[in-house]
């Protein structure tokens, strides 16, 4: 290998720290991957790409980057980190805990090394713990609950609210979440239960059309960013009688705001059940919701039924909506198989099956992601696959679509048309996490079925960081890691190399 080749990869890896540094992700992914092909024996190059795909939540090709690090020196530090932090974010705690425990082997001094391995063990030995006294079918949260014995003390100072939603309340509600206050858990409780029964009964795929002289407005991921919701509300219309909306999942989890984004849709949902559609995302699951914040923020907020009950509401969610028989609307994406139609979502019985699992159509349906290249291929991200134009292709063709819309993915410009204008992302949660430079957007259609996609900024919100909450209780357990590595790795480790 020539010595200019060394000098050139290592100029392009220079241009990716600084990219990196500026939060462009995307950008710094392309260097390191110029510099790689200029020189593939530089293990820096491979680990500083594996911590871009854990900002940009590829973690399974974080995993491989960083792997491939180790593979071309062992002891490096920095590369068992990452990979304990990529194996983290997708749930395995155990191939976590081998790269916490060789972080400590090399740095015995690591304080933080040793906390996250102690938070990693103690993590596997709940999961163990609760998979031993799992029950196939535990009773209902609420069958336990009394709400109407639920007393709301006199010196409660919002709207009250009865048997039924009222626009007041819920506008009332808007602004006490604005001002860092709470609802009654009596109301909180009611809300999820109204909606609950309401999804409940919904087929698995929705089906709507947009009459004349109304309008539909399609938004991807909020992710717990309460205040950019508000932005979207404001641009764009609060849900009426004339403009409904349908949120493609993932309202929780990560930001700080999650239990008042779902219990905002979930009033409008109740108030107009014709007029909000909520699709469920990867992010509405028990296993995602332990891990990245939103049980953890139900017990701060409210306490640990509140998180119960949200979790049965969540599994009683509708997987895909069908606007107009031309956009399939569904979180992640396409199948394994081309045989699948949309008769096969139809027939799914997802009432059967509470959480997605390790495969099958509902795994996919809330985890894939699309790729450049023709047919399908493992999953950047550890979980599910990824799918090629050419299958995205068939089945519109085979369905009768003219698209499928998707979320599950940050976009740089808050949205991306791929695979010949077949495979349309979209992505409603700006700056997210407070760490990218992103933009969000949402896309506007009317009664002719036209796609209009508008791009807006985040807004201020309350000093809060993503999964942090005034009362230190959102998250306990190894989250933190995954939105922002500075935050607990020790000094050495802080710095791109």
């Amino acid at each position: 290998m020539a010595s200019q080749d060394v000098e050139e990869a290592t100029a392009l890896k220079v241009q990716g720290n600084k990219a990196f540094a500026q939060h462009e992700w995307p950008t710094a992914v392309d260097f390191y991957t110029q510099a790689i092909e200029k020189y593939d024996k530089e293990p820096s190059f491979f680990s500083n790409r594996a911590q871009c795909h854990i900002k940009l939540e590829a973690y399974g090709f974080a995993v491989a980057d960083a792997t491939k690090a180790l593979e071309l020196d062992p002891n490096y530090i920095k590369a068992y980190w990452r990979r304990a932090l990529a194996n983290s974010a997708i749930l395995n705690y155990r191939d976590a805990m081998r790269d916490f425990k060789a972080v400590v082997k090399r740095e015995p001094g690591n304080r933080d090394a040793k906390l996250k391995l102690a938070e990693c063990e103690k993590l596997v030995r709940r999961l163990e713990f609760e998979k031993a006294i799992e029950v196939a079918d535990p009773p209902s949260a609420f069958e336990s609950l009394d709400i109407d014995a639920i007393a709301v003390d006199d010196g409660y100072d919002g709207v009250r609210l009865g048997s039924e939603m009222t626009q007041e309340f819920i506008d009332d509600m808007i602004e006490r979440f604005k001002n860092g206050k709470k609802i009654h858990r009596k109301y909180a409780f009611q809300i999820v239960k109204a909606v609950k029964e309401i999804v409940y009964a919904e087929p698995t795929m929705v089906e709507i059309g947009v009459d004349e002289g109304k309008r539909l407005t399609v938004c991807g991921d909020t992710h717990g960013q309460f205040f950019d919701l508000l932005e979207i509300f404001r641009l764009n219309g609060f849900p009426s009688d004339t403009h409904a909306y349908l949120f493609n999942g993932d309202f929780v989890d990560r930001g700080s705001w999650s239990t008042e984004i779902a219990l905002l849709l979930y009033a409008y949902k109740w108030l107009r059940p014709n007029g909000i559609f909520l699709n469920r995302g990867n992010h509405e699951t028990d296993d995602m919701n332990k891990v990245y914040g939103f049980e953890g923020e139900c017990r701060a907020k409210y306490n640990e039924t509140m998180f119960k009950v949200f979790s049965e509401s969540f599994s009683a969610l509708p997987l895909a909506t069908l606007i107009g028989n031309k956009y399939l609307v569904l979180h992640g994406g396409l199948f394994s198989d081309d045989k699948t139609t949309l008769d096969d979502i139809r027939k799914l019985n997802r009432h059967n099956q509470k959480q997605p699992g390790q495969q099958g159509l509902m795994m996919e349906m809330l985890w894939t992601d699309p790729q450049t290249e023709p047919g399908r291929g493992p999953s950047k991200r550890g979980v599910g696959l990824q799918f090629g134009p050419d299958v995205t292709k068939r089945f519109c063709e085979n369905n009768g679509l003219e698209a499928i819309i998707r979320s599950h993915e940050v976009r740089m410009n808050g949205y991306e048309v791929e695979h010949d204008g077949r495979c349309i992302t979209v992505f409603s949660a700006p700056k997210y996490c407070d760490t990218t430079e992103n933009k969000g957007a949402f896309i506007k259609i009317g009664p002719e079925l036209k796609l209009e996609y508008q791009v807006f900024e985040a807004v201020p919100h309350p000093d809060i960081k993503p999964m942090v909450s005034p009362t230190r209780d959102l998250t306990r357990i190894l989250p933190s890691l995954i939105v922002n590595e500075a935050l607990i790795a020790s000094r050495p480790m802080r710095k791109i190399r």
